[in-house]
């Protein structure tokens, strides 16, 4: 969430960065300096009044002592009414609050002056590519039709069971799921990054905290009798595990990583694209997430991009880094990264990770502050995924099929304990 105060001091700066993002309702920033205005004016009434009703009750006391009980009731009398005026201006200032927070949370955050101004994924940065690419061939077929050839994935029981998007993951597709997860797990720790084994339910204070909420609740799953719900991400959970914390300088900065499954009832549309591994309601991810002081913020968010690229030369895929456009970025980010690797039997890319700088924009809805040279001061959060299964798994059937079966990665073939899929 945008501090109101930001919004004030760098009105042309915010109008700016929402333009890029091709957001409309660009109203919203004179609406909220107004709501912050009028709260202000009635807070400053309401402080006048409660000082004037603390002057008159110490007057009060010395009137009685003094024996002047005429003028000690007058007194008492005006006390009244500044006390009936006080608790209408209490209501009045809540509803003000609550107004100014309604808008700023339809305030999406300002891109930082390195993402271009775009409408779509077309107007995308291409900023890496680590090789040409190509097709397979004649005879190459798509990981759905792999994983039923070598009995990997059961798409059609996973209908049967609770519907379309909930794959069922069989012998060697199973036991290549859990050796993906523990490679990714390693491979993040070994980069100085603390696991977590975060709950899969949140609150939605938590939602809120991190921008699920209200921007994307048609797309998570809700459980109304506990009024929790399924995380979108682990990135979810490991943030809010910060949530109203004054960190200490010496605290930061914090690096966790955490493995979950992940539930998004935006599966999408029909067609190829959409089709077995590509898009699902339920999938798994390991998350990378940090807490930074702001100047560092966005040299780490290229020390991550780093880091995914190595897990991805490790697995041997081709694949391609992205600099969001200001309309495609998320509504939490500053700005975001997303890598996608090429499915050589599908002949198109695949986004697998997107890392992203919130800068203060999920802090200040966490409140969550570190506290450094006798001053405190919102931390920078940042999350990326590293990385998400599904279509890692699509890319590794799908490129490394031979007429002999699929070969894995050395590096997977290690962690899985086989070579080959036949």
């Amino acid at each position: 969430m945008l501090q109101v105060n930001f919004l004030r001091d760098n009105k042309e700066r915010v109008l700016e960065g929402l333009q890029k993002r091709q957001f409309k309702n660009l109203e919203l920033v004179d609406e909220a300096i107004a709501a912050d205005d009028e709260r202000k004016r009635i807070q400053f009434e309401l402080d006048s009044q409660l000082s004037e009703i603390n002057k008159i009750s110490k007057e009060i006391g010395l009137l009685m002592k003094e024996g002047k009980k005429e003028e000690a009731e007058s007194a008492k009398s005006k006390t009244a009414q500044y006390k009936e005026s006080s608790s209408e201006l209490k209501s009045q200032l809540e509803v003000k609050e609550n107004d100014l927070l309604n808008i700023l949370y339809q305030l999406p955050n300002i891109p930082n002056e390195l993402v271009k101004s775009g409408a779509s994924a077309d107007d995308n940065e291409i900023i890496f590519q680590s090789h040409p690419v190509e097709g397979l061939g004649d005879g190459a077929i798509p990981h759905w039709e792999l994983a039923k050839k070598y009995n990997l994935i059961d798409f059609e029981l996973g209908v049967k069971i609770a519907g379309a998007g909930f794959p069922v993951y069989l012998g060697k597709g199973a036991r290549l799921q859990r050796a993906l997860v523990q490679y990714f797990l390693d491979k993040n720790v070994e980069k100085g990054y603390t696991e977590v084994n975060p709950p899969h339910v949140v609150n939605e204070a938590s939602g809120f905290g991190t921008g699920q909420l209200p921007d994307k609740e048609g797309q998570m799953y809700y459980i109304n009798e506990d009024k929790l719900y399924l995380i979108p991400t682990a990135e979810v959970p490991v943030t809010n595990l910060y949530r109203d914390v004054l960190l200490e300088e010496k605290d930061l900065p914090i690096k966790n990583t955490a493995f979950s499954q992940c539930y998004r009832r935006e599966a999408g549309s029909y067609g190829a694209h959409v089709r077995g591994l590509n898009r699902l309601h339920q999938f798994e991810k390991v998350e990378i997430v940090r807490i930074e002081k702001p100047e560092n913020s966005y040299a780490v968010l290229e020390e991550m991009v780093e880091h995914i690229k190595e897990i991805l030369t490790d697995l041997e895929l081709p694949f391609r880094v992205l600099r969001l456009c200001g309309g495609d970025t998320g509504f939490a980010s500053a700005m975001t990264y997303d890598f996608e690797v090429w499915s050589a039997a599908q002949e198109m890319w695949l986004e697998v990770s997107s890392v992203s700088n919130f800068e203060t924009f999920q802090a200040n809805r966490l409140k969550c502050r570190y506290k450094g040279d006798g001053k405190s001061q919102l931390v920078h959060t940042l999350n990326g995924s590293a990385m998400a299964l599904p279509r890692i798994m699509a890319a590794l059937l799908e490129n490394n099929q031979t007429p002999e079966g699929i070969k894995l990665p050395k590096k997977i073939a290690e962690y899985a304990r086989f070579e080959m899929i036949n």
